[in-house]
């Protein structure tokens, strides 16, 4: 078939061919994600990273979509979120989407993703009567709508969003839903003019990613019918790129191992919804409540909590036996096992009771403490917390016990910069759980009127910056 298994633990992907490259020039497909290609991936550990490779045969324009067996000729790098034709046997090269699971889990999908598609204004559940009023706008937007419509003054304006970092973009169909059905005048009889079929709007694409000062939406129209929105779409845009753009970095840290976003207890929970789809677009491969994975309609993932151990006495093999008979078979079961701070044996404990059943566990230990595998280890490295040296005692417990194929799974206290240096130092992690570090830090937006009919219009220092990768929203 399409693709052969290499090295060792090999897992089952699909490749999803979005181009054939010759030279400089790559050739448009369209709709590629419909047309999947199944394939092997194989993976090769060294002390420095994972490779991965993939076999595969470029042919012609004909691959795209291809679906019939060829004959293996190439092999492809995977590097970020992309597959090049390493070989140089042939002047094409094949650009694709090479997504994975680690270690057979049918849940995994560790790259990130690219949105060609919007979502539909109905997902956000926007509260429309509200923001069209003006009551989630700065006021001074309030007044420039009341002045422009009251004075009978109606330019029309090109407005360009931009922001000031390298970023990944977020927020951008919400922002979209936000203009097509808030855009408009309330009339004296109190009835809905809408404004949106007025607007013409370009914009890039959830998950995209920006360079600083690149326009990521221009809109254009009567400044009257849209001037109110700017708090609300500019908002959404902030919020949403911060968390696609800490994600991504996470993810790009830890390929090819997944991430999942665990920082819904640190933030209000009416921000879940869009803060989840934005970390799916980023890579994210799950979340942990059914709002956060409610845009595109999938549930939110979950261990074996301390909660429900401490409800069954402090025993974590009673607890996740409970858990196991309570939910799906098909779930991958994951259990905490730092509550008795014996993560070594607990983890030993847990894959003896429940076997198969048993899909990882996960260690979470506080970063006051020292768990107790490492009592006597201690003098050469920073014992406390989750440290690749009680990884390693945990992953070789296992590993001597006969439980090879239980994955580990790390949280507490996680950042880039920390999985950055457990991936250099080999640790045999499968998948870390982030949470807080996901939410912070700033991404902020700006709005700027560049042309007022037809002619420059900015104040200085705001020129209109053309993107030739925006594209008409309809």
């Amino acid at each position: 078939m399409f693709g052969e298994r290499l090295g060792v633990g090999a897992s089952d992907c699909q490749l999803h061919v979005l181009a054939l490259e010759q030279h400089e020039d790559a050739i448009d497909i369209g709709d590629f994600r419909e047309r999947p290609i199944a394939g092997k991936v194989g993976h090769r550990q060294s002390p420095e990273k994972w490779r991965f490779a993939l076999t595969a045969a470029v042919v012609d324009r004909d691959l795209v979509g291809h679906t019939s067996p060829v004959t293996p000729r190439h092999c492809l790098i995977v590097r970020g979120g992309e597959v090049r034709d390493e070989s140089h046997t042939s002047s094409m090269r094949v650009v694709a989407d090479l997504r994975f699971p680690v270690r057979s889990s049918p849940q995994m999908n560790v790259l990130p993703r690219t949105t060609k598609t919007r979502l539909p204004s109905e997902v956000f559940d926007l509260p429309i009567d509200k923001i069209r009023s003006g009551y989630y706008s700065d006021a001074y937007f309030n007044y420039t709508q009341k002045v422009l419509e009251r004075d009978e003054h109606r330019p029309r304006v090109l407005v360009q969003v931009f922001q000031r970092y390298s970023s990944v973009l977020g927020g951008v169909d919400e922002a979209i839903a936000t203009l097509r059905e808030c855009a408009g005048l309330m009339r004296d009889d109190g009835t809905w003019e809408s404004g949106w079929e007025n607007l013409e709007v370009h914009a890039l694409y959830d998950g995209d990613e920006i360079e600083p000062w690149e326009s990521v939406m221009t809109i254009e129209g009567d400044y009257a019918f849209f001037c109110h929105l700017e708090t609300v779409y500019l908002g959404s845009l902030a919020r949403r790129s911060l968390v696609a753009t800490n994600v991504r970095e996470v993810v790009q840290a830890a390929a090819p191992k997944p991430i999942m976003y665990f920082p819904a207890r640190h933030d209000h929970y009416r921000v879940q919804t869009g803060d989840g789809y934005a970390a799916h677009v980023a890579g994210a491969i799950g979340v942990s409540t059914d709002a956060q994975a409610a845009w595109w309609g999938d549930r939110g993932l979950g261990t074996v909590p301390h909660g429900l151990i401490a409800a069954y006495g402090g025993d974590t093999v009673a607890a996740a036996e409970a858990f196991a008979r309570c939910t799906d078979p098909e779930q991958n079961l994951v259990v905490l096992v730092d509550f008795e701070n014996d993560s070594v044996g607990t983890a030993l404990k847990v894959a003896d009771a429940l076997g198969k059943r048993l899909w990882g566990v996960r260690l979470d230990t506080s970063g006051t403490m020292v768990d107790r595998s490492l009592w006597d280890m201690m003098g050469r490295f920073d014992p406390r917390g989750v440290n690749p040296q009680l990884v390693w005692n945990v992953r070789s417990a296992l590993d001597a016990a006969g439980h090879e194929k239980v994955r580990i799974v790390v949280s507490g206290g996680f950042n880039a910069d920390k999985i950055r240096a457990f991936e250099a130092a080999g640790v045999p992690v499968d998948s870390y759980g982030v949470g807080s570090a996901l939410i912070r830090g700033a991404r902020d937006f700006t709005a700027d009127i560049v042309m007022v009919d037809g002619k420059a219009g900015g104040k200085r220092g705001r020129d209109p910056l053309p993107n030739p990768r925006l594209e008409r929203v309809l």
